[in-house]
């Protein structure tokens, strides 16, 4: 997508002092809405008003910033090793340092310097993600669950743009012995993991949901999940959390692809082959705080923790 140049920023300054809606901004640039949502934000004053002038000097001093040779000497080194070691990905290191005014290299040098880590014996690409590899996941079974309710009549606004709307699934261990549940708010991206004592058991999984989201039942407007037999208790986990459960079609796992990366997330810090029974409470609270803790390129490299949060003091985000 091309940048915003100065005849479209002008337009953007024109049309919001007359009160135009985004939308009716973005017509006229012909751009999406998200991109003058963007500009709107990124480039206005210290009291929140956007206008030509001050757009364009913010731009400008950006751009400066920006031209001066960036190398990866010892200090923007040592930052990067800094941040991948918190199991931040290098798009995220860039992210990151582009949100806070640090000076860094480009996604591909860092990722550059993790391959020759690698090779020299250096263990900075087992903090990310797929340790460099790309694995193949199984495809989940299909199953009857009584009175599910189909992903077709969940309401069209839980679509991940407003807060509340939750994704649901499970992780198994070796050879499919024990089980965690993993659960993810789709705007904030704010994950929770719960170990599964008696495995996937229906009975014995849907007290661990409904403890697990009670603290926010305000803030629980519908959740999503698969048709593994472990959900078929989904009507108790709808009455005592005063939600609505709904299922995705078999063999469709992009219908809740949140949930879908954040077990990937996870399987970082518990991989697949991994015996459950060496992970006690303290190691998979750890595992959620640093996924949580870690900043999303959807979230302008925040944090889901802090927007989270943000989130449940907002008194518009309770229904």
């Amino acid at each position: 997508m091309s940048h915003i140049t100065e005849g479209q920023r002008y337009t953007i300054s024109a049309m919001y002092k007359q009160g135009y809606s985004q939308k009716k901004i973005a017509e006229a640039i012909e751009k999406d809405k998200s991109v003058v949502s963007r500009e709107l934000k990124r480039n206005a004053d210290e009291r929140g008003r956007y206008s030509f002038r001050v757009a364009q000097e913010l731009v400008g001093i950006r751009k400066e910033r920006f031209r001066k040779t960036r190398r990866f000497d010892t200090s923007v080194r040592r930052k990067a090793e800094e941040l991948l070691s918190k199991d931040y990905s290098p798009e995220q290191v860039v992210g990151w340092c582009r949100l806070n005014g640090v000076r860094m290299v480009s996604t591909e040098r860092i990722y550059q310097h993790i391959r020759a880590d690698r090779k020299a014996g250096g263990d900075l690409y087992t903090h990310c993600r797929h340790k460099l590899k790309h694995r193949r996941r199984p495809v989940g079974k299909r199953s009857n669950i009584v009175d599910r309710v189909s992903i077709d009549q969940r309401p069209a606004e839980a679509d991940g743009t407003r807060f509340g709307d939750w994704e649901m699934d499970t992780i198994v261990g070796k050879q499919n012995k024990g089980a965690m549940l993993t659960l993810v708010e789709r705007k904030t991206g704010y994950t929770i993991i719960e170990k599964l004592e008696n495995g996937k058991d229906a009975c014995s999984l849907a007290p661990v949901v409904i403890r697990a989201l009670l603290p926010y039942k305000p803030f629980v407007r519908t959740i999503t999940t698969d048709n593994g037999s472990e959900f078929a208790q989904h009507k108790m986990i709808a009455k005592k959390l005063s939600t609505s459960v709904f299922f995705a079609h078999p063999y469709s796992s992009w219908e809740k692809g949140l949930i879908e990366y954040t077990n990937k997330l996870y399987r970082q810090y518990i991989p697949k082959k991994a015996d459950f029974n060496n992970y006690n409470s303290l190691i998979i609270k750890e595992a959620q705080y640093s996924i949580n803790k870690r900043p999303r390129k959807k979230l302008g490299f925040k944090s889901p923790l802090d927007l989270f949060f943000l989130s449940l003091n907002d008194p518009s985000c309770i229904y």
